[in-house]
């Protein structure tokens, strides 16, 4: 890559790396998988730059490599395996103020929708995308994208409704 090239790169992933991160973390809920697929988007956007079209399509190509790592990375068996730890030591205490961060139940019912429909609500509401640059990102059609946002927000409502309730 020629030197102002190399230049620009590292601009566009010095502000964008953070974002990135984000809306991985958004998708599959663990920092350390989301700093991995920020990475693993950003490699791939770097082989690509002098190809990339930076007018418009570079945010929707780096997002694009973002979804595809965050999905690559939950197919691999050794990210499947979840460990359950019964041991009442290690359960979490309960809050003594009696609040909840709101933002940790969220990413927890994010946690609970399908790939497809988390990325779906994730793109659309959290990075702001719209349904033409979230079909784009996916790969499916824009009716895709709606039912597909529309199932998940449906059940992102009904699972912090249980929560709520729960908590009362």
């Amino acid at each position: 890559m020629k030197a102002p090239d190399d230049a620009e790169f590292t601009e566009f992933a010095a502000t964008t790396v953070r974002r990135l991160r984000r809306t991985a973390y958004l998708m599959c809920g663990d920092w350390h998988r989301a700093e991995d697929a920020a990475q693993d988007a950003l490699v791939k956007v770097y082989r690509r730059w002098h190809r990339i079209d930076r007018t418009q399509g570079l945010n929707g190509y780096a997002h694009q490599c973002l979804v595809t790592a965050v999905f690559d990375q939950s197919r691999k068996p050794w990210r499947r395996e979840r460990l359950v730890d019964t041991d009442e030591k290690t359960a979490p205490l309960p809050d003594p103020v009696g609040t909840v961060d709101d933002r940790m139940l969220v990413v927890q019912a994010l946690g609970a929708l399908p790939p497809s429909q988390r990325a779906c609500v994730v793109l659309r509401h959290y990075a702001d995308l719209s349904l033409e640059q979230t079909a784009d990102i996916l790969g499916i059609g824009v009716g895709g994208v709606k039912s597909q946002t529309s199932r998940g927000l449906t059940r992102l409502r009904e699972l912090l409704d249980q929560t709520e309730r729960s908590a009362s």
